[in-house]
């Protein structure tokens, strides 16, 4: 039998290699601009063209690397970081495995220029696929510039799995903030497309973080500053009113490096806990700092999930940081009390003794006598005071009426009220089934503010209201997008929408569909954007939470296609302008939105997948009453 085992050649071990390290432009752009970090550069300068699938360009202005070095930079796992095994647990910089350069240059065109600060020449390298083309003496600046054309030319299944412009613009500029916010002392300046995304002098920390979200958030950040001998704690955390749903800036960084920790956010959120609503998140910023050998950033590829040796304390430290900084900063509610009706509190003296206090009462008084009698301290008398009990009760009667629901409360908005108007003109009954063909002059009714009762021929009938308008409301909204009328309101003060890069780049790649919704957006620069106009019928909606909730869920579901971005559009601003459970409707009401939601083509469903309505059968109903 013949040996079946063998060694795989370097280019295909590079290209499995590439599969894990380098997953799409984003990973070249952050092993690049990390390398340059580590080679102690002041200023890098990060250029991509088609959202890094034609050419990245990262220049450096590091220590650079001799001829040798540039050479054997591109070999597997040849790194200047590591000696020994035991320099795996004394890390302090951020690539040190060896596998970048080699698995980039295994699916890319690249080309690189570098020269030490006291070497008169550089050297200029290029590779293709793992196959060194040329290598000779260049002029160039002290540094480096590494380009890289072509991403996965010679990987076609690969390239043809990359997500729209779009999404891969954001996924780098995600990858470039989280580098930019852990190195405040390095010049950033990031082109797209010949356009400058960012410009980030070298700044302090907290400059560092408003430059890259925005100004805004100044007002938001409370600091947070711990020291202790097993770890260090720094950075800012959010006050609780700024909390939101979705889109909240949450950062944890180690010893310089960007990470993702499960454990640790449960900690963050377990301190504001009862501070802000269920459900919605609070930003923060948070940067560790513990002795290397008791963490290991070895355990995931691309070294986001990091294990630490005592996560317990350290949850424990990290809690107990962020309650204090809430509470010296006195984001946490406190009791104020009136100083001037305070008592004084005497000053002890040790040669003074100690009497109790001394308590005046009237012996005389009882307040069960009608009659009146010498009232307290001499003089004048004092009568029982009179109660109006009949006054009294009367105001617990209104007080109980105030409570009961209304037979018939109109919606806040005419807006909701329109979507749910009555089809005039169509039996109801045409649009059920044959087995739950609604009877004549059936009545609707609300059962705890959730679910409209009604009767049909198989049986009782439950619809979700809240359910049933959002399926409404998202079958109207994909019919105005696909044809683009959308009904715009305009506003009487322009909001002013502020979005980092990474967002503003997803915001602008369905701007398209949001004005065939219904909103007026002008871009106004720098990530600003004027919300002019709203789409008609969500009035009294954050127009702001609004559009960076659609934004959000664009980015969560990395969708490039456009008929799912639409779909998300108009599910999220369904969701956003249905009627809300405990919301009271009158009769009228509830007829207009069962027949407007059995008109859909889909009235079982929501859009994603959530039951609309169920039916108890007649039979069913009976064996409850024939039990003897």
């Amino acid at each position: 039998m013949s040996d079946i085992i063998h060694l795989l050649p370097d280019s295909v071990a590079n290209q499995i290699a590439a599969g894990e390290v380098i997953q799409r432009p984003a990973s070249v752009v952050k092993e690049l601009v990390e390398n340059a970090i580590d080679a102690e550069a002041k200023e890098i300068h990060v250029l991509v063209t088609d959202a890094g699938k034609t050419c990245i360009q990262v220049i450096d202005d590091g220590k650079g690397m001799s001829e040798t070095d540039a050479r054997l930079s591109f070999e597997r796992h040849a790194t200047s970081k590591i000696r020994e095994a035991a320099d795996l647990f004394a890390l302090r910089t951020m690539g040190f495995r060896g596998e970048a350069l080699a698995s980039i240059a295994a699916v890319a065109e690249v080309e690189l220029k570098t020269r030490l600060a006291d070497e008169e020449l550089g050297t200029r390298l290029l590779i293709a696929g793992s196959k060194v083309e040329s290598q000779e003496a260049a002029s160039c600046p002290k540094g480096s510039n590494f380009s890289i054309k072509n991403l996965f030319f010679n990987v076609p299944a690969r390239r043809k799995f990359l997500k729209a412009n779009s999404t891969e613009l954001s996924n780098i500029l995600a990858e470039f903030e989280r580098i930019a916010l852990v190195h405040p002392e390095v010049a950033f300046y990031l082109y797209s497309n010949d356009t400058e995304l960012f410009n980030l002098p070298a700044m302090s920390l907290r400059q560092r973080v408003m430059a890259v979200f925005g100004k805004k958030l100044n007002q938001q950040l409370l600091s947070v500053d711990v020291n202790t001998t097993m770890i260090k704690i720094s950075g800012f955390v959010a006050k609780p009113e700024t909390s939101r749903k979705k889109g909240a800036h949450q950062y944890f960084f180690v010893n310089g490096r960007y990470m993702r920790h499960p454990y640790f956010h449960k900690a963050v959120m377990e301190a504001y806990e009862q501070l802000i609503p269920a459900g919605e998140q609070i930003s923060y910023f948070i940067y560790f700092e513990v002795d290397p050998a008791n963490i290991d950033v070895n355990i995931h590829p691309t070294k986001t999930e990091i294990k630490f040796e005592n996560e317990q304390a350290i949850w424990q430290i990290l809690s107990a940081a962020i309650k204090e900084s809430l509470g010296k900063f006195s984001a946490i509610p406190t009791i104020d009390f009136d100083t001037e009706d305070m008592p004084d509190i005497p000053i002890f003296r040790q040669a003074h003794p100690i009497e109790p206090p001394k308590v005046h009462y009237n012996a005389d008084f009882n307040p069960f006598k009608t009659s009146s009698v010498s009232s307290y301290g001499g003089g004048g008398d004092y009568s029982r005071p009179q109660v109006e009990w009949e006054e009294l009760y009367s105001g617990l009667e209104r007080a109980s009426r105030m409570n009961e629901p209304m037979e018939e409360e109109p919606f806040a908005d005419e807006g909701r009220m329109a979507d749910m108007g009555s089809s005039k003109g169509q039996p109801v009954s045409s649009f059920y089934g044959n087995e739950s063909a609604m009877e004549k002059g059936a009545q609707h009714f609300q059962f705890k503010g959730r679910f409209i009762l009604t009767s049909v021929k198989s049986g009782l009938m439950l619809i979700d209201q809240h359910r049933a308008h959002i399926r409404v409301l998202f079958d109207r909204y994909m019919n105005q997008i696909r044809q683009k009328q959308g009904m715009s309101q305009g506003v009487l003060f322009p909001e002013i929408l502020q979005l980092p890069a990474s967002e503003a780049s997803v915001l602008d790649s369905i701007l398209e569909d949001l004005s065939a919704v219904g909103f007026d957006l002008s871009p106004l620069g720098g990530g600003s954007y004027a919300i002019n106009g709203i789409p008609s019928g969500i009035e009294g909606l954050n127009p702001i939470d609004l559009v960076r909730n659609m934004v959000h869920t664009a980015m969560e579901k990395g969708n490039d296609v456009k008929e799912e971005v639409q779909t998300i559009l108009a599910s999220t601003l369904a969701r956003a302008a249905a009627i809300v459970y405990g919301q009271v409707l009158s009769n009228e009401e509830m007829s207009g939105l069962v027949d407007n939601l059995f008109a859909c083509p889909s009235p079982n469903y929501t859009p994603d997948g959530r039951t609309v309505l169920a039916t108890i059968k007649e039979e069913e109903i009976e064996k409850l009453f024939n039990r003897s």
